[in-house]
């Protein structure tokens, strides 16, 4: 079983934690959740963060990992990730890496050398700033970050400066690094699992019936409590994901408790759409259909084959 790791991939409210206990109690697996938002600490009820007695039974690394008011990023992920597989692998187990953050995904298999596309949201924040500081502060800015390629940059190159920057925000690595040896993709013998439901009707509804759970579970209470932090407000990273944004809104009192609700639930389908495409695109991955009654079997079987 040496240098072997699991993933399974999926989009939200697809069933990928249900799979992922199933599978731990039956084989030796350790997980690593692959999920930008679980990563946060006290931000539970709208990630559908395993419960602490859920975790009790079955241990999840890279859960609670940061403060709310940190940015944590795919290159931290990336470094955290590699570390936990091989120091599972060590102790004679397998990493099994289980989420839905298709970035993160792309990292492990492809490696943090390859630059991320461009982010038109992050660009326009540089853009802004350039235009209220000017952009031989960020060039100051580019120094702290990443003197190396502060350097090679001149401070009147405007665009270079930027993807410098947009680089760096997007994936927590200085744009210098990536052509660092270390920064390659891992070389690991993979099964590569996805969960694709084919009712993407019957998705939707999981996605309505989970929010309104939520909601029920004291999602509001939640944020707010969060809210109430005198560090934290809702122009963070992490209040700024799927769910909670919307709760965010009807607390700042920007939109009523029913838009919120039908707001999350609309981008969490978006969100849900976007995985799925992500997921038909991935030629490599091993397919099943979590609304068939056999999947759990047939996931099973795959993984038996694998590690024996």
């Amino acid at each position: 079983m040496e240098n072997k790791i699991i993933t399974l991939k999926g989009p939200t409210a697809s069933g990928k934690t249900n799979h992922a206990s199933k599978l731990i109690k039956s084989y030796p697996l350790e997980i690593i959740s692959v999920d930008s938002v679980m990563v946060y600490r006290g931000l539970d009820i709208g990630s559908a963060k395993p419960t602490s007695e859920e975790l009790k039974l079955c241990p999840h690394h890279l859960i609670d990992v940061c403060e709310p008011t940190e940015n944590y990023s795919a290159g931290e992920f990336y470094q955290d990730a590699q570390q936990l597989i091989q120091s599972i692998i060590r102790r004679g187990k397998i990493p099994f890496l289980v989420g839905g953050t298709m970035m993160y995904f792309r990292v492990l298999e492809r490696g943090i050398s390859q630059l991320p596309s461009a982010n038109p949201t992050v660009r326009n924040q540089i853009e802004s700033e350039a235009a209220e500081n000017g952009w031989a502060k960020l060039h100051q800015k580019l120094h702290i970050i990443d003197p190396i390629a502060a350097n090679k940059i001149d401070p009147s190159d405007k665009q270079r400066i930027q993807r410098a920057i947009e680089v760096y925000r997007i994936t927590g690595m200085p744009i210098s690094s990536f052509h660092d040896e270390h920064n390659k993709k891992m070389d690991y013998q993979c099964l590569d699992l996805s969960l694709v439901p084919s009712k993407r009707d019957i998705l939707y509804k999981r996605i309505e019936n989970r929010f309104d759970a939520m909601l029920d579970q004291g999602l509001v209470s939640e944020v707010g409590h969060l809210l109430s932090q005198d560090s934290l407000t809702s122009s963070h990273n992490s209040l700024r994901s799927v769910g909670y944004k919307q709760i965010c809104e009807f607390i700042e009192n920007k939109c009523t408790h029913d838009e919120a609700r039908a707001n999350a639930i609309v981008a969490t389908r978006r969100l849900a759409k976007r995985q799925l495409t992500w997921l038909r695109s991935d030629a490599g991955s091993l397919v099943f259909d979590p609304l068939h009654r056999g999947s759990d079997v047939d996931i099973a079987n795959k993984v038996s084959e694998f590690l024996n």
